[in-house]
């Protein structure tokens, strides 16, 4: 993919959607103006059309398209008949979401500290597993998948489900596997900023399973698969038809854009290799990374911050405060099991990395930040 860029006497945004979206702003109106002269906004031919081919990406029988990431996950949760009484295993560090899904239907989040790749450490799980654990939430943190199969082996054969958190991990593949075909169903956002992003909130579900993919379609509409014939006690939470048809335009520059952020990456860790400033992210190579985010840890990393903004370089924490001193669920926790992940949120620093930004552009910031404290 061809990069462009803002000149550099302006700010590096963190991500520039404005000019991301300016590569393909004819397709995105033609295909707005199809669903307007279509007249038919809901649950119709764009929805089938954008599910089918998501699924066929991430090589899925289904795909079910839903309102947002969070309802994907909370939809997931109720259809598998977890709820109250029931505790499901989540990352301690990951957005805040996949833990409301867990409390939305009335279980327990139990969390489980992140390992070097910052995906749930699989060593941690047998551990956090009790009689009442229902399922596990792995979470393909800033693009990286989860360690699958020692997911799997830490479960021991147990009736334990595991659900697959992709809102960050759009093209992302654990061993030749795309993130969405990894266990029983997943959840996806398509929040504008991710790396397949619609023009609001929308989400997705895919799954291999065709009796938990019919139940999911009606719990998404009401409980209902025929007009006015409720089965089940249902929410809306659909995908509407303006959304697909903006997304499966999107889609065909989804690998495209994913290959742009891989060649960024591999420019910041050429560059930053030797800084002893800042710690790199760590990938598997069982990982395909899909580099939703591009993390850095560094112990002056508010100062850090402050440096780079100065420099005209925007930058953001994903996520500065931990879940369990959210106010939603401060003192549920015993405070003294996370510090590590609480000193994580201190140290932690997401740089630019939208497939728009220029190798010059990159190198400004490597530059910046080889030159903090010099």
């Amino acid at each position: 993919m061809k990069a462009t860029s803002r000149p550099l006497t302006q700010t590096i945004p963190f991500n520039d959607l404005q000019l991301q979206h300016q590569i393909i702003t004819n397709e995105l109106e033609s295909a707005f103006a199809t669903v307007l002269r279509s007249g038919w906004f809901i649950l119709g031919k764009e929805l089938k059309k954008f599910e089918n081919e998501f699924a066929n990406y991430c090589g899925t029988k289904h795909c079910i398209g839903v309102g947002n990431g969070l309802d994907a996950l909370v939809l997931i949760l109720k259809a598998l008949d977890i709820g109250p009484g029931d505790e499901v295993i989540v990352p301690a560090h990951t957005f805040i979401a996949t833990w409301l899904a867990v409390t939305h239907v009335g279980a327990r989040p139990v969390p489980v500290l992140t390992g070097k790749f910052h995906t749930i450490d699989p060593t941690m799980i047998e551990s956090a597993i009790t009689t009442k654990t229902k399922a596990i939430i792995a979470v393909h943190l800033y693009g990286h998948t989860a360690d699958m199969n020692a997911i799997t082996a830490s479960l021991k054969n147990r009736n334990i489900h595991i659900i697959e958190d992709a809102a960050q991990a759009h093209g992302a593949a654990y061993k030749e596997k795309r993130a969405g075909n990894l266990g029983i169903a997943a959840g996806f956002s398509f929040y504008p900023g991710k790396n397949l992003g619609a023009l609001g909130d929308a989400g997705g579900i895919t799954t291999n399973d065709d009796g938990l993919a019919k139940h999911i379609r009606e719990l998404r509409n009401y409980g209902s698969s025929t007009k006015y014939q409720h089965n089940m006690l249902g929410v809306n939470s659909r995908l509407d038809e303006i959304q697909a048809a903006l997304l499966c335009v999107k889609l065909k520059y989804l690998d495209k854009w994913n290959q742009r952020k891989n060649e960024i990456a591999s420019l910041y860790l050429d560059s930053l290799k030797n800084c002893k400033t800042v710690r790199l992210p760590i990938k598997a190579e069982w990982s395909t990374h899909a580099w939703h985010q591009f993390v850095i840890e560094c112990d002056q990393r508010d100062a850090l911050q402050a440096y780079l903004s100065e420099k005209g370089i925007q930058t953001l924490i994903h996520y500065p405060k931990a879940n369990h001193l959210q106010n939603a669920y401060y003192a549920q926790y015993d405070e003294s099991a996370y510090i590590s992940y609480q000193k994580l949120t201190e140290r932690i620093l997401s740089l630019p990395i939208c497939p728009t930004l220029t190798n010059e552009a990159i190198e400004y910031v490597c530059t910046a930040i080889k030159n903090f404290n010099s």
